[in-house]
């Protein structure tokens, strides 16, 4: 297998939609007909060696699939806890807990508005977070902290690595723009009467 063939390979198992050869000749700079003997190549190796996954032409380009004879392993697979995407909740509670750690559910629920609970039971399940002390006072509210999973997962070393939450919060303008439809308007008219 050559250069091209293994490049070709790489860039078809993380694509999303079909790619078509001439993308792939752009990107590999190489001619169109080297990709188009390379695809025919894997294609044929891929379903030779019986492998789990099929390379196709559909919809104009090129595309990896999963073998027919996969699929109920594959669905099974799917309703495991472990294949199962986080919830937008989920999502949500678990940037609070990595920006705001330690937190407790209490201020998680304060930040979102909403309460928070299940979302943490599912990230605490799935070893993203975990209790990592007690909050002084009364009650001593469970403190929630970020896990070696999480750091892994996202791909970085250490929190330091997050990115500022400055550059994803709009300019102050567009908050405004966007919150007004929901503030009380002051001038507004109250039971018909005017000034």
């Amino acid at each position: 297998m050559t250069e091209v063939h293994t490049l070709i390979e790489s860039i078809l198992f993380v694509a999303e939609s079909p790619v078509t050869e001439e993308e792939l000749a752009e990107v590999l700079e190489v001619p169109k007909a080297d990709v188009r003997s390379a695809v025919e190549d894997l294609q044929t190796t891929l379903d030779e060696d019986g492998r789990g996954v099929a390379l196709r032409n559909i919809a104009g380009g090129w595309r990896m699939y999963t073998v027919p004879k996969a699929k109920p392993y594959l669905e099974r697979f799917a309703q495991t806890e472990r294949a199962a995407r986080l919830s937008n909740a989920a999502l949500e509670t678990l940037a609070v807990v990595a920006y705001k750690q330690p937190v407790s559910r209490g201020q998680v629920a304060e930040i979102r508005g909403v309460d928070s609970e299940r979302a943490l039971q599912t990230l605490e399940r799935r070893g993203l977070i975990l209790e990592v002390a007690r909050a002084d006072g009364s009650g001593q509210a469970v403190l929630y902290g970020t896990t070696e999973l999480f750091l892994e997962k996202l791909g970085v070393a250490s929190l330091s690595e997050l990115p500022p939450l400055a550059d994803h919060v709009p300019p102050a303008e567009v908050v405004d723009t966007l919150e007004g439809p929901f503030r009380p308007e002051a001038s507004s008219p109250q039971n018909g009467s005017t000034s």
